[in-house]
């Protein structure tokens, strides 16, 4: 593998255009809905079946939008010019222009460096209680030459309460409680581009799947895992993706754990199995505006890190034919996603997981379990009015899509769903009505309907035949409002309002939220 690399690298050097990438946080979701906004409005061209976007492609993308200034109402001229605050530090060769507050920027005709601290807490109070959420930490990013990115951000956190956690369905982003209500995450990554591709190592948060409310693909909700990424965009017509990531099994290795006798007496040193995952994403765009993606996965362990999974252009579960024959094999997935904003304002979109589809027995009752999940939505921009955003949004996960018998092989990390949030035997109507009346400033009020039927991984049940939704084991309901300004770049005050009624097992959701609540919120951040 180090010959490889090694080669890889030397062969990039021979690239002689010049290109630097570091990745921008999902969490800053205004910046991405202005890119998603100028997108539906059919003023620049936009994949949104992946996340996150590197830097140096959303200044790209701003400039495309500043080329077309005429076409954008005031609103989003004052957006645009504010956004360029940060991200003309991509686009400019000095630093000669109207900037955003930095603890620390440095740039000259070499390298460049900025840094900048993260801050923020997160307050809620409703009858059962009050609970908060504070973190802090830095984040820092680098340019060296033509070619290289370099980016870095240690977050702490603290809950006085459990809201993280893998068995909760919420969207809360997972956390590992290092002590009891604390939880570090620490993310980043080295990349090599050119002006068509880059290949990265990069400990980060992902999504593939185009939505407005958490993907059905990867949603980006566990933990940050280390992986290689690869982005190839050789023509306008196609874009491909790839990852392949390590995984945390949490599952005890016995073979490689041991005792251990030290100062402090006799201790037993557990070691997880090592788990992993090939992915990859191919883009068409036969017609203008609309984007086709397929792709697949594979989830492996028992093996180490195989060659055959390292090449980013394969269908892995023909590999695992061929690597586990007559043997239990690995967790292979397919997906597909299509989108599509030829209609000015208006954004059509459309995913399907697949996680095991048998065309024999699709036709037998008694047999019939075909494990999918599907997401359909659509978003109308400036509609009824000027500013205004319309979504609606459903989501269904037949029983037993993500899951696996095989711990070591799960569709998970850290024990966090890699799909949707809410797993197996599912379904999920969103409904939401958003305002940028000002600049910086979004409100939004949204209505969710989430339902689960039973979970047939913890009662043991035969795996064919079983009935989406038999029973309602869980269930919410949740109408909130919400108002965000971004004071300054990155530097947010927010407030809100959420009247949520769950019913059923009590596993699911933090005790806080549980029953019939009328919840208040505030906050500000400062980075993310």
């Amino acid at each position: 593998m180090r010959k490889t690399f090694l080669i890889l690298i030397s062969l990039l050097i021979l690239f002689s255009s010049t290109a630097q990438n570091v990745f921008y946080h999902l969490s800053n979701t205004s910046l991405y809905n202005f890119l998603d906004e100028m997108a539906n409005n059919q003023i620049i061209n936009l994949n949104s079946a992946y996340k996150p976007y590197s830097r140096t492609f959303i200044a790209n993308k701003l400039q495309e939008i500043e080329s077309q200034k005429d076409n954008l109402n005031p609103r989003q001229i004052k957006d645009l010019i504010f956004y360029l605050k940060d991200f003309n530090k991509e686009l400019k060769p000095d630093k000669e222009f109207d900037k955003r507050l930095d603890l620390l920027y440095r740039k000259d005709s070499v390298f460049t460096l900025s840094i900048n601290p993260i801050g923020g807490i997160q307050y809620w109070s409703n009858e059962n209680g009050a609970v908060w959420h504070r973190w802090n930490g830095a984040e820092a990013f680098a340019y060296y030459g033509d070619h290289w990115g370099f980016y870095a951000s240690l977050r702490d956190n603290h809950e006085n309460e459990k809201l993280s956690e893998d068995r909760f369905l919420n969207q809360r982003t997972g956390g590992n409680y290092k002590a009891q209500y604390d939880y570090s995450e620490m993310m980043g990554g080295i990349t090599y581009s050119w002006n068509w591709g880059m290949i990265g190592l990069v400990k980060d948060h992902f999504t593939w799947g185009t939505n407005y409310n958490g993907s059905n693909i990867f949603s980006g909700r566990t933990p940050s895992f280390a992986h290689i990424k690869v982005n190839l965009k050789p023509v306008s017509w196609f874009e491909f993706n790839y990852v392949h990531g390590w995984l945390v099994s949490e599952v005890v290795d016995s073979s490689r754990s041991y005792f251990l006798v030290n100062s402090y007496g006799t201790d037993y040193r557990e070691v997880f199995y090592k788990k992993f995952i090939a992915t990859n994403l191919f883009t068409f765009t036969p017609l203008k505006k609309l984007n086709i993606s397929v792709g697949n996965s594979i989830v492996y362990s028992d093996i180490g890190v195989h060659p055959g999974y390292l090449i980013p252009l394969f269908f892995f579960k023909s590999i695992d034919h061929t690597l586990s024959p007559g043997i239990d094999n690995q967790n292979s997935q397919m997906f597909f996603d299509i989108s599509s904003r030829q209609i000015k304002n208006l954004h059509l979109y459309a995913s399907l997981f697949i996680d095991e589809v048998a065309i024999g027995r699709m036709f037998k009752p008694e047999e019939h379990s075909n494990f999918f999940s599907t997401k359909l939505g659509f978003r109308i921009d400036h509609f009824p009015v000027r500013n205004v955003f319309f979504t609606t949004e459903y989501t269904r996960s037949n029983p037993l899509t993500f899951m696996h018998y095989v711990p070591t092989i799960t569709f998970e990390s850290n024990r966090f769903n890699l799909g949707h949030y809410l797993r197996d035997n599912s379904k999920e109507f969103y409904l939401s009505l958003e305002a940028k009346p000002l600049r910086g400033l979004f409100l939004k009020a949204s209505y969710t309907h989430a339902q689960k039927g039973p979970d047939y991984t913890a009662l043991g049940t035969y795996r064919l035949g079983l009935p989406f939704m038999e029973s309602i084991e869980w269930e919410s309901s949740m109408f909130f409002l919400s108002a965000r300004y971004e004071i300054i770049n990155n530097g947010f005050v927010f407030a809100g309002y959420t009247h949520r009624n769950v019913t059923g097992n009590e596993d699911y959701c933090p005790a806080f939220w549980y029953g019939k609540t009328n919840t208040f919120n505030f906050g500000f951040n400062f980075g993310f």
